[in-house]
């Protein structure tokens, strides 16, 4: 065993950077909110390369010509981590708390308690509509505690609004 106390065993040095516990049964988000997400990018990638697109036309200068090859770069780059990330996407709800994970290359795992729930509201856009999408978003006292889980079918989102709200209040009711 080395001096920094890593026991030289690949799944302890795993587990220990693995953010996602094991033994949690995920559930994953929808996949259709890969096209919501990728249309949104194409509807603010049209805008850019439009205004780009026009100013090259009317000034000439190059920069603005690597500009606009900049931003499909970028826009192609996007469109292949949006896939990725909604993959990403999970939640988990156990006894006392509910787990949200996400993220590619900053995991982040929120785990809000029942009892520290404020409120719960369920959303949706046009586009998420569009593709019969919600997005559940948890509210509590800390606002940097907020979490939030898009992607979901209405019913699945009403539901777990309506059970995360019966057991916010049950645990509240226990303080």
């Amino acid at each position: 065993m080395s001096g920094d106390g890593h026991t030289g065993s690949p799944s302890a040095s795993r587990s220990a950077l693995e953010p996602w516990p094991d033994t949690v049964d995920w559930r994953p988000i929808s996949r259709d909110l890969i096209w919501v997400e990728l249309i949104r990018l194409g509807i603010g990638l049209a805008v850019a390369l439009v205004v780009l697109g026009v100013a090259w036309a009317l000034s000439g200068h190059w920069l603005l010509g690597a500009a606009v090859g900049v931003a499909l770069l970028i826009g192609v780059w996007r469109a292949i981590t949006i896939v990725r990330a909604v993959r990403a996407w999970g939640y988990a709800e156990r006894d006392d708390d509910l787990l949200v994970r996400h993220g590619l290359l900053v995991r982040r795992l929120s785990i809000v308690p029942y009892s520290r729930m404020q409120f719960v509201d369920v959303s949706a856009g046009p586009l998420e509509r569009a593709f019969d999408l919600a997005t559940v978003q948890l509210h509590t006292a800390a606002a940097a505690s907020d979490a939030r889980v898009p992607g979901l079918r209405p019913a699945e989102a009403s539901r777990l609004r309506d059970r995360l709200t019966a057991l916010g209040e049950d645990r509240a009711e226990g303080l």
